[in-house]
C-alpha cells in the first residue's frame, strides 16, 4: 500500500461533506485492495470560537475556554468516528485519520504537501456566487492553492424533507 499514490478527503462535518467522502468511497475504493490510491483523511480542528469566547467572557475565561476546547475536540472526535464507521461499511480497512488545528485552508493545503497527496477530494457546500465571495470558501481556496489535482464534490440531490 506503501506505493500507491495519496487521496487526500478533506472532511468537516457537514452532510455535504460526507456525502462527498461516500461518493469517493463508491468511486475510488470499490474494490479496497485494488484501488489506486492510500486514502489520508483530513479534519481541521479550528480554535477560532474558543479565541472569540475568551475575548468576550472576561471573568471566568479559563473555565468557559476549558468547556469550548472540550466541545470542539468532541466534535472532531465524532467526525473521525463517522468517516471510520463509513469506511469501515464499504469494507475499507486502511484508513489513515488526522485530525490537524488550524484554520482549514492552510491545514489541507498543508496536509497535501505533506502527504505528497495526488488527489484532493471535498465536499462543497455549493453556495451561489455571492456567498462564496462574502463568506469565503475552503474548497474554492483549496482548488487554488492546493499542490495537487483537486476535485470537488457536490451533492445535487434535494435536501431531505
Amino acid at each position: 500500500m506503501s506505493g500507491k499514490p495519496v487521496l487526500i478527503f478533506a472532511v468537516d462535518d457537514s452532510e455535504h461533506s460526507f456525502y462527498a467522502l461516500e461518493w469517493t468511497l463508491d468511486h475510488y475504493f470499490a474494490c479496497p485492495s485494488t484501488s489506486p490510491f492510500k486514502l489520508v483523511v483530513i479534519h481541521a480542528k479550528s480554535n477560532a470560537y474558543a479565541a472569540c469566547a475568551v475575548g468576550m467572557a472576561g471573568p471566568g475565561r479559563i473555565d468557559v475556554l476549558t468547556l469550548i476546547e472540550t466541545d470542539i475536540k468532541r466534535g472532531a472526535e465524532k467526525v473521525i468516528e463517522k468517516t471510520k464507521e463509513l469506511c469501515k461499511s464499504k469494507r475499507l480497512k486502511e484508513v489513515s485519520c488526522e485530525v490537524i488545528e488550524g484554520d482549514a485552508r492552510n491545514v489541507i493545503c498543508d496536509a497535501v504537501d505533506k502527504h505528497h497527496a495526488s488527489l484532493l477530494v471535498m465536499g462543497s457546500h455549493g453556495y451561489g456566487a455571492f456567498k462564496r465571495a462574502v463568506l469565503g470558501s475552503v474548497s474554492d481556496y483549496c482548488s487554488h492553492h492546493a499542490n495537487c489535482s483537486v476535485m470537488i464534490v457536490k451533492n445535487d440531490t434535494k435536501p431531505k424533507q
